[in-house]
């Protein structure tokens, strides 16, 4: 999938992106808001594995994109499960901490959700931690708005007039 042709590329997840990505993802700040910490090169050939394979759940679709740079360096992901019959996304956006402040994620979740508008998607969410500002910036960008809902800690954001 194409992001901003100049500057990024959304390039499917194979379980051979995990040997350049636990380095991308091995800054321990990423993990503040999300919980966890960095995976070893072990688990995340296992998670790529997985999720390469796609949902065990036939009322769901998972994708995941690679973002990478126009000279091919991994900087991150992005990723959306799609339920509901195809109507529904709950989409997420990780950049490693030496690629962050660049734009990469909003240039990504911005090509993301122009994908899901042409998938006919009619809901898009996501959900966030109330002090992560820097992904309720991004969201604002691709134009999802926080709701009053919260799961787990995290508030719910999604476009003004999806359905809930």
């Amino acid at each position: 999938m194409a992001g901003t042709p100049e500057r990024i590329r959304l390039v499917p997840l194979a379980v051979s992106d995990a040997e350049e990505m636990v380095e991308v993802l091995s800054g321990a700040d990423l993990y503040t808001f999300i919980g966890g910490s960095a995976p070893s090169l072990e688990e995340l050939r296992v998670r790529y594995t997985r999720q390469a394979a796609g949902s065990p759940d036939s009322g769901q679709e998972w994708h995941n994109w690679i973002i990478r740079t126009a000279g091919g360096e991994a900087v991150g992901y992005v990723q959306a499960t799609i339920t509901d019959g195809g109507r529904r996304a709950e989409i997420a956006w990780v950049v490693g901490s030496r690629q962050q402040g660049q734009g990469y994620a909003s240039e990504a979740a911005q090509a993301l959700v122009t994908w899901l508008d042409g998938r006919g998607v009619a809901t898009i969410e996501a959900h966030i931690h109330p002090r992560h500002a820097a992904s309720a910036a991004v969201a604002r960008r691709v134009g999802l708005l926080p709701t009053e809902r919260f799961d787990d800690g995290e508030r719910l954001w999604r476009r003004p007039g999806d359905t809930p």
